[in-house]
């Protein structure tokens, strides 16, 4: 089946205005034209549905969308599914509207560091897991082996059979950290979700998991996108 990258940028952002458009580090065209860049650079994707409202996200993908020979295209969102209201699982609803059939790969520009071989690799530990019957479906992870606790007590170990036990023997837990989830679109209708029964948890590292989300992390990542030399 073919893969079609989802990269939804809608209007309006709260925590770090216009992050999807303002320039960043040495790119003018922001952390929306490095993703572009990135998923149309990448062999395993087909084809890439930008999902938006906003005129500025529009201008900026305008002429990438003339390069592309096809593979990028708008989608222009509806505005009431692009408000600080609207809800994940109510843009996973919308989803199948625009990519009927294949396989999603669902992303965001927030996610600079992981690139073209980063979504060639996931997608093709997607495929291999599909073909074993072991996972239905993909979701980018990052392994925490640390001390975690809720307010109840930890979470991974036993206070009881030893207070402090080295961290690189503790049961591994797992944070979402969205720089990637594939599913096929049968697995949204009919599951409302991007991800399936079993999905695969992608354990991706740290490096590649600096994401965008706080001004602070903004300017963070900006001056790590320098440092690298562009993101390497």
């Amino acid at each position: 089946m073919p893969v079609t990258a989802f990269l939804p940028c809608r209007a309006g952002s709260q925590r770090v205005p216009h992050k999807n458009t303002r320039p960043f580090a040495d790119r003018k065209d922001g952390l929306l034209g490095i993703k572009l860049e990135q998923l149309l650079a990448c062999e395993a994707i087909d084809a890439v549905v930008l999902s938006t409202n906003d005129p500025e996200v529009e201008a900026i993908a305008a002429p990438v969308v003339a390069r592309s020979g096809g593979r990028l295209r708008m989608d222009r969102r509806p505005d009431h599914l692009c408000s600080s209201a609207t809800s994940t699982d109510e843009v996973i609803a919308y989803l199948p509207s625009v990519i009927p059939e294949g396989d999603v790969l669902w992303t965001h520009v927030t996610s600079p560091f992981f690139g073209a071989a980063d979504y060639a690799t996931a997608v093709r530990a997607y495929r291999d897991a599909r073909a074993a019957g072991t996972h239905d479906s993909l979701m980018g992870v990052t392994e925490m082996r640390t001390f975690m606790w809720d307010a109840k007590g930890p979470l991974n170990y036993d206070r009881a059979a030893e207070k402090w036990p080295r961290t690189q023997t503790l049961t591994p837990l797992y944070e979402v950290n969205s720089a990637i989830f594939v599913a096929d679109a049968d697995t949204y209708r009919a599951r409302g979700d991007r991800i399936g029964a079993t999905p695969l948890l992608y354990a991706i590292p740290k490096d590649r998991t600096v994401d965008v989300d706080w001004e602070e992390d903004f300017a963070i990542a900006a001056e790590l996108w320098r440092l690298r030399g562009g993101g390497g």
